[in-house]
């Protein structure tokens, strides 16, 4: 079937309404790909299998949904009833007929499988309760968890596509640009650039080709909220990235996935091939004059095509090397023609606000930063996943109130946002903001949504030299001031981390950074120094002890600690088991020894002892 006209939409969306109505419950299994690898699979064929045997009235194998994932991955496989919203955590196929039993035919609950906060007893029943998901604001995440990822039935039953009809239809393309200008919407990736503007800008150009492109290359370690949203809900995707085409005048849209994101590459095509067979896509969309078809392209996985320049190249066929940017790219872009690049959570916010308004997103947020961020939250937190929150949420409320605090009660010791080209922010800096500005200002930046939790265990030291080794190993080579300041950076970093610098070195770092920072082609190399910047503004006196008392204070540079074990071991022989080469001996039931000369200081003893029997020094 092929919809000539917004009417059709609209009579689509009511039927498939109707066909939801028709079921009492609902089944929702995350099939992001933390619960894929937990064998959620497994556990929704398991379900469709006893569900098919059973025959309950009311429910049908159609009322269960894969879903995208739902965010909180540390508790994974989930499993949610609906519409009573139990949630129940880390499922077993074993479980899934004793939950159909009890949440499915009855209204019962599996109790040992719902949520308990900090394994303390308590048990949590509706996944709205949960701090995790109840201090959080979902626009751009807003469908993940709640719709069949592959299914545009979904899509459409919740109002999908009704903003682009309503885009074609009843605006121009300058009053769409109006509307997102006044909405405020920044750019997600990282940048934080007005979006209508930029859509403004390239409408401008005198030009009969333009280019459309979502940029889903997300290469930051840790971070995977463009890609829980290309796998959860690829729909909300297109329907921004055909938006934004309708107003600036393209025809023709791209989505770059990179290469590591293969599940999201299939969601995508999918939805492609659905939205084309309605007509949601491809020639005369709805019975207009507009056209628009989408290809997705797929990246080799090189950190540096994340940037703008870089990325259209690699789209184009050539080598991902960034260009100057004199040259941008709403004026010049893919193929040298005028080119809109936004990243996916921008562009799945885009439906949004052309459905509810610019006022109405407005109202969250601040004043120059409105809306919401998504990010993924990760490291020694209590809640690693992925979260979605009103901008000028503190990284307090984030931290403590979502994330759950300090793995084992540690102290929090640093928060790294926006990459490895981000910045290190201490325990001073909690109460800060979260947003574009507060975050440059403080040192850091917000990237396109990496969040890592760092407790006093953590040397920043360490964590600055292996964030520039990435970025040396990451940058093209292209232009002197990255490619050999940054190698020169983490040089005189490795020197620190090995007791073998001096204080002069620090201002040697500081004049170097600069340069790379005024002289690298793109934002890599400009970006770059960040992580050694903002760890030693704000923990110099950790680099200190590297250099003047040859100490690492938080035990972890090899070359300046030293293991030893104390009367506090119970002989439980953990220790022996893990140590590769046998530094470690004893008997059972007694105190341990360790031979200096064999130790290879790896801290696989430190990991495993449970009785802090392990002294580091």
């Amino acid at each position: 079937m092929r919809l000539e006209n917004i009417r059709q939409l609209k009579d689509l969306q009511k039927k498939y309404q109707a066909a939801e109505k028709r079921f009492q419950k609902k089944v929702l299994v995350c099939c992001g790909p933390g619960c894929l690898a937990s064998g959620a699979q497994k556990i929704s064929d398991q379900f469709k299998k006893v569900l098919k045997e059973k025959r309950i009235q009311g429910f049908s194998v159609e009322a269960l949904k894969e879903t995208g994932c739902h965010g909180f991955c540390e508790q994974g496989p989930l499993v949610i009833i609906e519409p009573e919203g139990t949630f129940y955590t880390k499922v077993k196929t074993k479980d899934v007929e004793e939950i159909i039993e009890k949440s499915v035919r009855h209204d019962e609950t599996v109790t040992r499988l719902l949520y308990s906060p900090n394994g303390n007893g308590k048990k949590i029943k509706r996944y709205a309760d949960i701090d995790f998901y109840r201090h959080q604001t979902r626009i751009a995440l807003a469908r993940l968890g709640k719709i069949n990822q592959c299914d545009i039935k979904d899509y459409v039953a919740d109002g999908g596509y009704q903003s682009l009809a309503k885009a074609i239809t009843k605006m121009s393309g300058d009053e769409i640009i109006d509307e997102i200008t006044k909405s405020g919407l920044r750019g997600r990736g990282g940048a934080g650039f007005s979006a209508g503007r930029k859509w403004a800008t390239c409408k401008k150009i005198q030009s009969d080709i333009r280019y459309v492109i979502c940029n889903g290359d997300e290469g930051d370690p840790g971070a995977f909220m463009d890609r829980a949203i290309m796998e959860g809900d690829p729909h909300a995707v297109l329907e921004g990235l055909a938006i934004a085409a309708y107003a600036v005048g393209s025809s023709r849209g791209y989505i770059y996935v990179r290469e590591e994101y293969p599940l999201a590459v299939v969601n995508l095509q999918k939805a492609i091939e659905q939205a084309e067979q309605l007509g949601l896509l491809g020639d005369n969309i709805l019975g207009s004059d507009f056209s628009f078809k989408i290809s997705i392209s797929r990246g080799a996985g090189a950190f540096v095509c994340g940037e703008s320049s870089a990325l259209m190249k690699s789209v184009a066929g050539e080598v991902g090397e960034p260009r100057a940017k004199y040259i941008r790219s709403v004026v010049k872009g893919l193929h040298d023609q005028p080119t809109v690049l936004n990243n996916v959570e921008t562009l799945a916010t885009v439906p949004v606000i052309l459905d509810k308004g610019a006022d109405w997103f407005c109202k969250t947020g601040t004043k120059k930063n409105t809306g919401t961020k998504a990010f993924s939250l990760v490291g020694k937190i209590r809640n690693t996943g992925l979260i979605e929150v009103a901008m000028g949420t503190t990284l307090r409320q984030i931290i403590y109130d979502i994330g759950g605090g300090i793995i084992d009660d540690r102290p929090f010791k640093a928060v790294q946002t926006g990459g490895p080209s981000g910045g290190c922010l201490p325990d001073s800096q909690l109460d800060l903001s979260v947003d574009f500005d507060s975050l440059t200002e403080a040192g850091s930046m917000m990237g396109s949504g990496g969040m890592i939790v760092m407790d006093d265990k953590t040397c920043m030291v360490d964590v600055a030299k292996y964030f520039l080794g990435f970025l040396v190993d990451e940058s093209c080579g292209k232009c002197v001031p990255c490619r050999e300041g940054l190698y020169q950076l983490h040089a005189l970093t490795v020197k620190v981390s090995e007791g073998r610098a001096t204080e002069a070195d620090l201002e040697k770092m500081e004049k170097l950074s600069e340069m790379v920072i005024i002289g690298s082609l793109c934002g890599l190399g400009k970006s770059g120094p960040n992580p050694l910047l903002s760890t030693l503004r704000y923990f110099r006196d950790e680099y200190l002890a590297h250099i003047r008392d040859k100490r690492c204070p938080a035990g972890v540079c090899r070359e300046l600690i030293t293991y030893e074990i104390n009367e506090k071991c119970t002989g439980c022989m953990a220790c022996i088991a893990v140590c590769a080469t046998h530094a470690i001996t004893g008997k059972k039931g007694e105190i341990h020894i360790l031979d200096q000369d064999k130790c290879t200081k790896c801290g696989a003893c430190y990991a495993v002892c449970r009785y802090d029997a392990i002294d580091v020094s």
